[in-house]
């Protein structure tokens, strides 16, 4: 189990990423997607094109954890982002 500290925000990137990229390359991807430091202590999430990898990036203090997940048959679900006039 992992747990969070209190008030970590969880960020959704609204494209698909590749997903061969590790610590320093979804790192790199952090500032200017989110404009936030990717050592803030929040969690950072993408997702593959195909959707059926996901792959969540936080620091807890001590060092960058990467967290992946791969579905079998389906897809993960991502919300449609609107946007907003």
């Amino acid at each position: 189990m992992i747990s969070l500290a209190p008030g970590t925000k969880v960020y959704l990137a609204s494209k698909p990423v590749s997903i061969r990229l590790g610590f320093d390359g979804l790192a790199a991807l952090v500032r200017p997607l989110f404009a936030v430091e990717p050592y803030c202590g929040h969690v950072f999430q993408f997702r593959s094109r195909s959707g059926n990898h996901l792959k969540a990036l936080h620091w807890d203090g001590s060092g960058m954890c990467l967290f992946a997940k791969r579905l079998e048959r389906p897809r993960f679900v991502w919300p449609r982002w609107s946007r907003v006039v």
